[in-house]
C-alpha cells in the first residue's frame, strides 16, 4: 500500500495539520543552500549580537567601579550560566522538534509543541530560580576569591536569580521561533531591549537623581527589566497566531507522550549546555587561584570571545533550523549539505573575526577597564593567544548545531564533553600548574582544545550516522494531533 504525500510530494504527510501553515514561517526545504543559511543567521547573528551587548554594556558600565567589581561580575557569569544551561536544553528541545514538525507540513503538531515546550521550561525555571538564589553565597564562596569581591558577587547573583524566569520566557520564545524559520521577530524585539538596557544600565548602577546607585547588582536589576519586557512581548507575539507558532492555553496542559519527547531531547541539550556552562565554572576556580588580576582579564577577554564568536552562533543556530526541517521533510542529503556548508562558512567567518581581534586587543580590552594597566596588558596578550584558533571553534559549534537538528542531542552532548573535559580543562591544569606556565597555561589551552575538538567535530560529520527523525518515532502523537484538529474544524464550521 503505497503512501500518501503532501503537496511537496513527500510521503507520510497528507492531510495533517489544520489548513495552512499560521503567519511568517519560513520553509528552508527548497532553494540554495548558502542563500538559506545566510538568510537565516544574518538575522541571528544580529540577535545575538544584541544579546551580547547586555553583558558588554554591563560590563562597561561596572568597569567604572573599579577591577573588584569587574572581578565580581566575571565570576558570576559561569554559575549564572551553568543554572541557565541547566534548564536550556528544554528550550532547544522545542527549537528541533518545532522544526522536524514544521518542515513535515504539520501546523497543529507546531503548535501543540510549542505550547508544551513553554510549560516545561515554566516549571524548570522556578526551581532553578529558587535553587540559584539559595546557593549564591555558597557558590561565590567555593571559589574563594576576596572578601570584596565575594560580597559584590552575591548580591549580582541574587537579583539575577530573582528574575530567572523572565530570562528563560525570552530564550524559549526565541527558539520556538527559530524552529519554524522566523528569525526576525525576536532581531525586533532583542534590539528594543537592548536599547532599554542601554539607559537602564548607567541609570541602577551608578544612580541619578532620586534613582539610588546599586552599584554591581544595579547590572542585574537593568537587565532582568530589559528581558522581562522582551518576555512579555514575545508571549504576545506567541498568542497571536500571527508569527508561524499560534499558542493556546489548553496545549499546555501537561501531555505525557509530548513532555517525554521534550525531556528525550532537552536532557541530552541540557547536559551539552550545563557541562559547558561547569567546565567555564571549573575554569573560573583555576583562573581565581591566580588572583584578581588575572580573575579581570580573563573576565574580559572570555566577555570578547562570547561577542566575537557570534556569527558561529548564528550559523549553528541557522544550521539547526535548516537540517531540522529537512530531516522532518525526509530529505537528509540536504540536510547534510547543509552541515557541511555551514561548518566551512564558521571556520573562515571565525578566522576572519581572530585576525580583527588579534589586530585591535589592546584598545578593546582598553575600553572596559581604563586606568588598570596590568590588566590591560594581561587581557591582550589573552586574546591574542587564543585569536588564531577561533575558525575551529566554529567548526565545532556549527556540527553541534546540525546534530542538535537532526535529533542527535546525545551525540551534540558528547561532543561538548570531550571539548571541554577531556580537552580544554585537563590542558589548562597541566600546563598552568605542573608545568609553570601559569596563566598563560589557562591562555594556550584555548588554541590547543578548539583545534583538537573541531577535528572530532569534522570526523563525527563523515561518520554520516548522526540523523534522529523525532517526528517518525512519534507517529501515535502526530496522528492524535491530526485527529483532534480535523475535530475543531468541524467544530468550528459547524
Amino acid at each position: 500500500m503505497s503512501q500518501p504525500t503532501d503537496q511537496r510530494g513527500m510521503p507520510g504527510t497528507a492531510g495533517r495539520g489544520a489548513g495552512p501553515r499560521s503567519g511568517s514561517g519560513h520553509d528552508t526545504t527548497s532553494g540554495p543552500i548558502l542563500g538559506v543559511l545566510v538568510r537565516l543567521a544574518i538575522p541571528i547573528v544580529a540577535t545575538n549580537i544584541f544579546q551580547s551587548l547586555y553583558q558588554l554594556i554591563d560590563t562597561f558600565w561596572v568597569g567604572r567601579l573599579g577591577a573588584d567589581a569587574v572581578a565580581a561580575v566575571s565570576l558570576s557569569f559561569p554559575i549564572l550560566f551553568f543554572m541557565i544551561s541547566a534548564g536550556g536544553g528544554m528550550s532547544i528541545a522545542g527549537a528541533v522538534l518545532v522544526a522536524q514538525m514544521f518542515g513535515s507540513g504539520d501546523q497543529r503538531a507546531v503548535d501543540h509543541a510549542a505550547a508544551q515546550t513553554l510549560a516545561v521550561v515554566g516549571v524548570v525555571s522556578v526551581v532553578l530560580s529558587v535553587a540559584g538564589y539559595l546557593l549564591s553565597a555558597p557558590l561565590v564562596a567555593f571559589f574563594g576569591p576576596e572578601a570584596n569581591v565575594e560580597q559584590l558577587a552575591v548580591g549580582y547573583l541574587q537579583v539575577s536569580f530573582l528574575g530567572l524566569v523572565a530570562v528563560f520566557v525570552y530564550f524559549v520564545f526565541q527558539a520556538l521561533l527559530r524552529g519554524v524559520g522566523d528569525v526576525k521577530t525576536p532581531m525586533i524585539v532583542v534590539a528594543g531591549t537592548v536599547v532599554l538596557n542601554f539607559f537602564l544600565d548607567p541609570l541602577l548602577i551608578l544612580g541619578w537623581g532620586p534613582v539610588p546607585a546599586f552599584g554591581v547588582a544595579g547590572a542585574a536589576w537593568a537587565t532582568i527589566g530589559s528581558q522581562g519586557l522582551a518576555g512579555v512581548v514575545g508571549m504576545v507575539v506567541l498568542f497571536s497566531g500571527r508569527y508561524g507558532i499560534h499558542l493556546r492555553l489548553a496545549d499546555m496542559v501537561p501531555d505525557r507522550t509530548m513532555v517525554n519527547k521534550i525531556l528525550k531531547l532537552g536532557i541530552p541539550s541540557s547536559v551539552e549546555q550545563s557541562t559547558r556552562a561547569l567546565g567555564i565554572a571549573v575554569m573560573m576556580l583555576l583562573v581565581a587561584s591566580f588572583g584578581t588580576t588575572v580573575i579581570a582579564s580573563y573576565g574580559i577577554g572570555a566577555r570578547i570571545l562570547s561577542f566575537v564568536i557570534i556569527p558561529a552562533m548564528g550559523l549553528s543556530m541557522a544550521t539547526s533550523t535548516v537540517v531540522g526541517q529537512n530531516v522532518g521533510a525526509v530529505q537528509d542529503d540536504r540536510a547534510r549539505a547543509a552541515a557541511k556548508i555551514g561548518m566551512w562558512a564558521g571556520f573562515w567567518g571565525l578566522t576572519g573575526a581572530g585576525a580583527v581581534l588579534w589586530l585591535f586587543a589592546e584598545p578593546i580590552t582598553a575600553a572596559f577597564v581604563p586606568g588598570e594597566p596590568e590588566v590591560i596588558q594581561l587581557g591582550t596578550h589573552f586574546m591574542r593567544i587564543m585569536a588564531p584558533a577561533f575558525g575551529f571553534f566554529g567548526i565545532q559549534m556549527v556540527m553541534s548545531g546540525a546534530l542538535a537538528g537532526g535529533g542527535n542531542t546525545v551525540a551534540a552532548m558528547a561532543l561538548s564533553i570531550l571539548a571541554f573535559w577531556v580537552l580544554r580543562f585537563p590542558v589548562a591544569w597541566v600546563l598552568s600548574v605542573p608545568g609553570g606556565m601559569g596563566p598563560d597555561g589557562i591562555f594556550w589551552s584555548f588554541p590547543i582544545s578548539n583545534v583538537l575538538a573541531g577535528g572530532l567535530a569534522v570526523a563525527w560529520f563523515v561518520r554520516g550516522s548522526w540523523i534522529r527523525r523525532v517526528v517518525d518515532e512519534d507517529a501515535a502523537l502526530v496522528e492524535a494531533v491530526r485527529e483532534e484538529a480535523i475535530v475543531e474544524e468541524a467544530v468550528g464550521e459547524g
